[in-house]
């Protein structure tokens, strides 16, 4: 199977309406075994202040994928080693944008000298960063408008070298 190549973009300001309605439909529609209705409605009032949402895209790296010219994800790395934010529309899950937006953040935590990333992975998220070789390092529970949401601490090393290859070895590429 092909891996789609999907072109990334920095979050600008005027993404910010964009980015919130994304955020709310991918809480909203993605989570939906993992958080009961009170406690997605909690997670969704997070992006109801747009100056707050903004700044805090703002604050942290931010990366766009657009498909047919509307955002289809984005992603966040805070302080060079924490993916703060990760969210792909619910009618792109699926497509490998998250797979994309996570690792052009994990590229540039590496290029950035973080010998490590964490995420606060929602339950609904964790067996994603499982399959990319993430690991548990600690139980939450977070509390948001009055609503106590579970989440995962999970960590993955960025150090490891890829292997080298051989000299004599012939793929067809110069």
């Amino acid at each position: 199977m092909t891996k789609i190549r999907y072109p990334l973009r920095p979050f600008l300001p005027a993404d910010t309406l964009a980015l919130r309605e994304l955020f709310a439909a991918s809480v909203e529609e993605l989570t939906q075994e993992d958080y009961d209705e009170d406690q997605r409605a909690a997670w969704v009032a997070f992006a109801e202040d747009a100056e707050a949402f903004r700044e805090r895209l703002e604050e942290a790296t931010t990366i766009v994928i657009d498909v047919d010219r509307e955002p289809a994800g984005f992603a966040s790395l805070k302080d060079d080693s924490i993916l703060d934010m990760l969210y792909v529309h619910p009618y792109h899950a699926g497509s490998g944008i998250g797979s994309a937006l996570c690792d052009a953040l994990e590229t540039l935590a590496k290029a950035r000298g973080a010998a490590d990333i964490t995420v606060e992975a929602s339950e609904t998220a964790v067996e994603f960063f499982e399959a990319r070789d993430y690991t548990a390092t600690e139980r939450n529970s977070v509390e948001r408008f009055g609503e106590w949401l579970a989440t995962t601490t999970m960590k993955k090393t960025l150090n490891d070298e890829p292997a080298e290859r051989s000299e004599d070895s012939d793929d067809g590429e110069a």
